[in-house]
């Protein structure tokens, strides 16, 4: 197929992988072209073949991370009010129990079986589920295609009689008013977009009520609730730019209240507190956040006030307003903190770690009057913690450790934080685990993972499959590249648009400085990425296929221009703030086609490749992958490995189910293993 834009033409002749009727293959698989069904099994019968000898060790890896997943785990109840809710997981089940106990004490009440919801599909996902405000009912959202069109389903919580169930095409985001009978909602249209935002009245016959409908499919739509659950908010937004409304909670049919209109490139959030408005925003040049209060009935952009300025280099990520506390989330030097401020006083202390790389995430709860701060750490050495820290006190209690069953010494590991230097001075955070016995003299493969987009930090946490890695021999690394937000808003920006080739020079310039270092040799790097990180794979195996072994692609966002130039698919108009928009912009159109890895394969020597798809992901769609492989085949002057397999039967997410998704990660890292020649240990 050729096309022209701005007088540029353009031969694609793998487009014909593309199903006319990708919409409806979304919600029924069983319709897709018999002929393209027919090339996505031959390839995954090609894959099977290829990797058949390494079956028995796909099995012994399956068996590692499984072991190392507590079966029986529960996660730490959150309480609220008269009862404490969690989740917990059986011996050899898939899906989770939703349950919840008194506050007081008594016996557990299961109030979702996700295993027994899940025996008639294929495919299974609760996305969410929500408790009303007076514990009498339980929404929640599932996903049986992988497409991620939800259908929610309301039910008694103490008998789990059906109520309701006549929520359909929903994005998962639910939202209870305070009646505990008003639900808000998201609906996505045919292209799976986030079109309104409705307002749902437990067994009322009518048609739910439209709050907000959203007419340009360049923006998505969100909601939440402040902490205090005073107001719900709905959001309107892209990647850089946000529009908040309040809606009364308790009265949820009176008109959303907008906050401060959208103005290009001004993200803000909202919490409340004490009639006042508590927001974190990047408004008047501050490009690492503010926090700034205003008065909930007139919160103009006027009316702010600034209670924590602009501090370049310290980014704030999140805010939270208790009744006696503000909290957030902030990260300096690649490396996170929580700061607890008392509103009495504006007495102020940190929280923070000693360990070189870590992981820290608050755990907002569901109560608003409380001294109780719940936060989780881990490190690539250390499982994951949680604590509950009393704001007041400042007393810690360790509430749960990640159990791994198999066991986990950390003192046999080493996890370092190194900074490479990038060409244009630039130096980028590389995080790294391997064992003490593991010679740094050049001869170790290593796993190089990166993403690098939409603000996206990727979190130095405990990873119990990446061990499977290390105890054979691998450097397991993580490159924090341009376009995450791991060194600030400026790591975002200086990696987006016409600067996205920096996101690709910074891994590559990672992968070069740990070569050089001894943490492994060039050439012996498996490289690994994932949807936007995909397509950093695919980029870097254009820029520098020497450098790598062998190339992982997880549901590859490869073919980039195709699909930026497609305004009908579903993520397309709210990409353009992130990549460019090549139909309007023929400089935007020139700078995708220089990267895009799909219109920038060559005829070199290619690493080992294996791309994974699936058939219903409405993210990024089973053809990219389909294509770029395609393509390489045909380009490849090398005799590497290029593999492609397609899940039939999920999305973007794979495989659902805690331990069907851990036999595609066996499958990845047995072709890791196999190409670094350590199939047999």
């Amino acid at each position: 197929m050729t096309s022209v834009h701005h007088g540029i033409a353009r031969v694609d002749d793998y487009a014909w992988l593309r199903a006319g009727n990708w919409q409806a293959v979304m919600r029924a698989p069983a319709v897709l072209d018999p002929e393209i069904r027919a090339h996505l099994e031959a390839e995954n019968a090609y894959t099977k073949a290829v990797m058949a000898n390494t079956e028995a060790l796909q099995e012994r890896l399956f068996a590692e991370m499984k072991g190392r997943i507590q079966e029986d785990d529960a996660s730490v109840p959150a309480p609220d009010g008269a009862f404490a809710y969690y989740t917990r997981y059986v011996t050899g089940a898939q899906h989770p129990l939703f349950c919840r106990k008194a506050s007081a004490g008594g016996e557990e009440q299961v109030l979702l079986d996700g295993n027994a919801l899940a025996k008639p599909h294929a495919y299974f996902r609760i996305a969410s589920v929500a408790h009303s405000p007076d514990h009498s009912l339980l929404a929640y959202a599932v996903d049986t295609k992988g497409s991620e069109f939800y259908t929610v389903k309301i039910v008694e919580a103490d008998t789990g009689a059906l109520v309701d169930s006549r929520i359909a095409d929903n994005n998962g985001a639910l939202e209870w008013a305070a009646d505990s009978r008003t639900l808000l909602y998201i609906w996505l249209d045919d292209e799976h977009r986030p079109r309104r935002v409705l307002r749902h009245s437990i067994g009322a016959e009518r048609a739910d009520a439209v709050i907000h409908e959203q007419p340009d499919p360049g923006y998505f739509l969100g909601i939440s609730a402040t902490q205090d659950r005073r107001f719900l908010l709905l959001s309107v937004h892209d990647h850089e730019t946000a529009e908040i409304s309040l809606i009364d909670a308790a009265d949820p049919s009176a008109p959303p209240r907008l906050v401060a209109a959208r103005e290009p490139e001004h993200d803000y959030a909202v919490d409340h507190h004490d009639g006042r408005l508590i927001i974190l925003t990047n408004s008047d040049g501050a490009e690492d956040y503010r926090i700034v209060e205003a008065p909930a009935d007139n919160a103009g952009r006027e009316h702010w006030r600034e209670i924590e300025p602009h501090r370049p280099g310290r980014l704030i990520l999140d805010v939270v307003a208790y009744q006696d506390f503000l909290v957030w989330l902030e990260r300096e030097h690649g490396l996170p903190r929580i700061v607890v401020r008392r509103f009495a006083s504006g007495e102020e202390h940190a929280i923070a770690f000693d360990e070189e790389a870590y992981s820290l995430g608050i755990s907002a709860g569901y109560e608003y009057d409380t001294l109780t701060l719940r936060f989780t750490y881990s490190s690539m050495t250390t499982p994951a913690q949680v604590f509950d820290y009393d704001m007041k006190t400042r007393a810690r209690e360790l509430r749960k450790t990640q159990e791994i069953p198999s066991g986990h010494d950390p003192s046999l590991y080493v996890t370092r934080r190194v900074m490479a230097p990038a060409k244009d001075g630039e130096t980028v955070p590389v995080s790294l685990l391997y064992r003490k016995d593991t010679p740094l003299d050049g001869a170790a493969p290593l796993l190089l993972y990166g993403y690098g987009a939409y603000g996206m930090a990727i979190p130095a946490g405990f990873s119990t499959n990446a061990l499977s890695l290390v105890d054979r021999g691998f450097v397991y690394a993580i490159a924090h590249v341009r376009g995450g937000k791991d060194k600030g808003y400026r790591w975002y920006k200086d990696g987006k648009r016409e600067k996205k080739v920096n996101s690709f020079t910074d891994f590559v310039a990672a992968g070069e400085f740990l070569a050089e270092q001894g943490f492994t040799g060039r050439g012996r790097i498996v490289a690994h990425g994932g949807s936007a990180g995909g397509m950093l794979m695919g980029a870097v195996a254009n820029l520098a296929p020497d450098l790598f072994l062998g190339i992982i692609a997880d549901v590859p966002f490869v073919d980039v221009l195709t699909t930026m130039l497609d305004a009908s698919l579903p993520l397309t108009p709210p990409e353009w703030p992130e990549w460019g928009n090549p139909i309007e912009s023929e400089a935007d159109y020139r700078t995708i086609a220089a990267y895009s890895p799909y219109d920038t394969v060559r005829a070199v020597a290619y690493p080992h490749i294996l791309a994974l798809g699936g058939l219903t992901d409405p993210r990024v769609t089973y053809w990219e992958p389909a294509k770029w492989v395609a393509r390489l085949r045909e380009l490849n002057s090398g005799d590497g490995l290029v593999l492609l397999r397609t899940n039939m039967e999920a999305g973007h997410a794979g495989a659902s189910g805690r331990f069907e998704r851990l036999k595609e990660v066996a499958l990845a890292y047995a072709f890791a293993l196999k190409i670094a020649d350590k199939a047999q240990s």
